[in-house]
């Protein structure tokens, strides 16, 4: 059996009310009220998605899932809010797999992401809870060839996840029909608008049907969000799960470091020779960023993988499978893997430049302690970077928390993750030398440096160029090879 939910005792909803000028307005609770401990069957999920969540061991609602699931199931629209990790998925996920009618091969639900990791997880979700409902999900992301997309589509999907971009592809040359769309789903919407999605957005929903139920889910609900539902929802209900609590999560520890900036890659190995480390994200500002430390931990014998946007979608892919699965557990990414990086036994994150405000801050350590698991967040605060982390931590009440300044040398360090030496560090990860090559970790290649040729390709190359004989021609090894 899965432990009981832990955030399950405090929730809040929001109902909307209509103004005098025809708009929505949103009043609150303000005070969280106590919300009975309930079931997934008290909330009206049906046996057979009982059984798919069993099967994936979700047995107990989280308070966003208690609060969405009867609403949305009734067919209400939704603005639901929580802090990332817990459950937002399954909060729309449910109602979906839930509304889909099998005989219908149409498009009837349509979800909306930012990027393309949280579309394949999202969809990963969608597929797992609808698993002994037999309904079929396709995820159309960038970077991905248009032709088995075209061909998923065209056999009949029901539920379609996808980036706005791609989207919008497919709606262009006729390959997506949204006509026949029941339910429309805004995932991290604030996202979108952050990364000027709004326009693609839109036109994507004037694609469905007017009338059709409408959900927006974010951690973070900024006023242009609000706006947005106004214009595109009827008349929702605002749904935020712990209101009055910590936008972070309690469960993970939090740790501002002043650090140096010719030492912070050395802090960094030190923090990752922790002996009690999991999985770690490590979050850069920039690409380069990403390449320049994704190189140096290869170097240093880290089993580190680097994920950032102009990286193939093919090769990202395969590093966070790899991350998945445990061949790789440090990952260095920028903040596309802010959104939807969803990984069990990710411990610690790291954010190696301190994030531009609170709520990156709150997306990048939302990817530990999720779910009610413990985690721990350090950001390392260059010199240039104190007064913007001051205003993350006072926005987050945390001001009063110490910023210690720490070195590599530092013995806090030692204290505080129970360090070995540097040098038993450093033999633990010779083993670790023997790595994978640094194209399949995602690192960028040396100047000047040619991938080597294959033995084969080079020994058939000597082969051509030999003199061939006057005869016998035919048994030649370069004929041979083409027999």
């Amino acid at each position: 059996m899965a432990p009981a939910c832990p955030f399950a005792a405090r929730a809040v909803a929001r109902k909307a009310i209509p103004n005098t000028g025809g708009s929505l307005s949103l009043t609150a609770t303000t005070t969280p009220t106590t919300v009975p401990e309930r079931s997934f069957a008290d909330l009206g999920v049906a046996p057979t998605t009982l059984t798919s969540l069993a099967r994936i061991g979700i047995e107990h609602p989280f308070p966003i899932q208690t609060l969405c699931l009867p609403l949305a199931l009734a067919g209400v629209d939704l603005i639901g809010q929580a802090r990332t990790g817990t459950g937002k998925t399954l909060a729309f996920g449910v109602p979906i797999v839930q509304g889909i009618e099998k005989d219908e091969p149409n498009v009837q639900a349509l979800v909306v992401v930012p990027t393309r990791e949280l579309c394949l997880q999202v969809a990963g979700d969608l597929e797992a809870a609808g698993r002994d409902t037999g309904v079929r999900v396709v995820s159309v992301v960038g970077g991905r060839p248009l032709g088995p997309q075209i061909v998923a589509l065209s056999e009949g999907a029901q539920v379609v996840v996808g980036t706005p971009g791609r989207l919008l592809d497919h709606l262009r040359q006729r390959n997506l029909d949204l006509s026949g769309v029941r339910l429309l789903v805004l995932d991290e919407a604030d996202e979108m608008l952050d990364l000027g999605f709004l326009p693609d957005v839109e036109a994507i929903i004037r694609a469905t049907p007017e009338h059709r139920q409408t959900m927006l889910f974010s951690a973070t609900m900024p006023a242009a969000v609000v706006a947005l539902a106004r214009r595109y929802a009827k008349r929702p209900t605002f749904l935020h799960a712990e209101a009055g609590q910590d936008a972070t999560v309690p469960a993970t520890k939090q740790y501002f470091f002043q650090v140096h900036p010719l030492d912070r890659f050395q802090v960094l190995c030190r923090i990752l020779d922790a002996p009690a480390r999991d999985r770690v994200a490590v979050f850069r500002r920039t690409k380069r960023g990403v390449d320049r430390t994704i190189k140096g931990l290869l170097d240093a014998g880290y089993k580190a993988g680097a994920l950032h946007g102009d990286l193939p979608q093919v090769t990202r892919e395969k590093i966070m499978r790899a991350f998945r699965k445990g061949k790789l557990d440090v990952l260095v990414c920028t903040d596309v893997a802010a959104r939807g990086l969803d990984i069990a036994g990710l411990s610690h994150v790291i954010n190696y430049d301190t994030p531009e405000d609170e709520r990156a801050y709150i997306h990048r350590i939302g990817r530990t302690g999720r779910a009610g698991a413990a985690g721990v967040a350090v950001t390392f605060v260059a010199w240039n970077e104190t007064d913007q982390a001051e205003l993350i931590r006072r926005r987050l009440d945390q001001a009063g928390e110490p910023m210690p300044e720490v070195y590599s040398t530092s013995q806090l360090l030692v204290d505080m993750f129970d360090l070995p030496s540097k040098e038993e560090a450093a033999a633990s990860r010779s083993p670790r030398r023997e790595r994978q090559p640094a194209a399949e970790a995602g690192a960028p290649q040396r100047a000047g440096e040619r991938a080597a040729k294959p033995a084969a390709r080079r020994r058939r190359r000597r082969h051509v160029a030999a003199p061939k004989p006057a005869s016998h021609s035919s048994s030649s090894p370069s004929a041979a090879a083409g027999a």
